[in-house]
């Protein structure tokens, strides 16, 4: 683990490389761009190269899983992206939807341009928003609680959406849904590990101990009470091993003979994070991050 600020990922479907082609080809349409990120990392989710696709298109920056983030944390960087120019709406797509407060926004930010157009006798019927952000931040899950009907496929895992797909959510909104996009080489820092920790990225494109160590030791640091509380530790173990078979033996992960079962282990701290069923917690630093500018 020591050497996981150089980890380099080549990983790049086909599919993502398609995705921007075709979001390129549907520039003129689009009016508008709703940015979706992760809360817990408001900044590993964030794709590095978005302005180069979207060009000059107004956006709105859309925080998800903000019922599973660190409030506190996350607001600092609501913050820094609000110093930066961007409008950010931080929502819980899950449990407590409301779709006014991001339609009221986009209505205020389409305002200037429809004047324009009423101007000339032109009228514009409908504004087209692109939906775009990196694989399993919710963006099918967003446009299903703002259409009120299943018509983007979900899942948790990356990859469920695989074309572009128009949808009308109302008379004045339609969106353009895209499948999730990453950058061809993701070697900054931990973005990798953030990544693969919270399911944008297959697990099993890094090695599965090292995502689970950089999950236990990041708990550690930031929310030893998460430790203390799901898995009854006190402290991570230098050897990591030694961590996931007095989780192992806790949880009853045993195989024939008393052995342990650390695949159980894993899969039980990866779905942890991966369902919510632990929460209030952000991986990404403002912190480390200044630290790295």
């Amino acid at each position: 683990m020591e050497n996981r600020q150089n980890t380099t990922i080549n990983w790049y479907p086909g599919h993502m490389a398609k995705t921007k082609r075709l979001i390129k080809e549907s520039l003129e349409q689009i009016d508008l761009v709703y940015e979706v990120v992760d809360a817990r990392i408001p900044n590993s989710s964030k794709i590095i190269d978005l302005d180069e696709i979207i060009k000059n298109k107004p956006r709105i920056m859309i925080m998800t899983k903000y019922d599973l983030c660190d409030k506190l944390e996350t607001k600092k960087w609501i913050e820094y992206y609000e110093k930066q120019g961007y409008k950010v709406i931080a929502m819980d797509i899950e449990h407590q939807f409301q779709k006014k407060p991001l339609l009221n926004l986009t209505e205020q930010l389409m305002k200037e341009k429809k004047e324009k157009l009423k101007a000339k006798g032109m009228m514009k019927k409908r504004t087209k928003v692109l939906v775009v952000g990196i694989p399993n931040v919710g963006k099918s899950t967003l446009i299903n609680r703002l259409s009120g009907k299943n018509v983007a496929g979900t899942g948790n895992r990356p990859g469920i959406t695989k074309n572009l797909n128009w949808i009308r959510i109302s008379e004045e909104v339609e969106l353009l849904d895209s499948p999730g996009i990453l950058w061809p080489k993701i070697d900054i820092g931990n973005i990798a590990y953030n990544l693969a920790s919270l399911t944008a990225i297959k697990e099993e494109i890094l090695p599965l101990y090292d995502v689970i160590e950089y999950i236990l030791r990041t708990l550690e640091k930031f929310y030893p009470n998460v430790i203390k509380e799901r898995y009854g530790l006190d402290f991570i173990s230098e050897d990591i091993i030694e961590t996931l078979e007095t989780i192992g033996k806790k949880r009853g992960c045993l195989m024939r003979g008393g052995e342990i079962d650390y695949d159980k282990v894993i899969t039980i701290i990866l779905n942890d994070v991966k369902s919510g069923t632990i929460k209030n917690i952000t991986f990404d630093r403002m912190e480390d991050f200044l630290e790295s500018k």
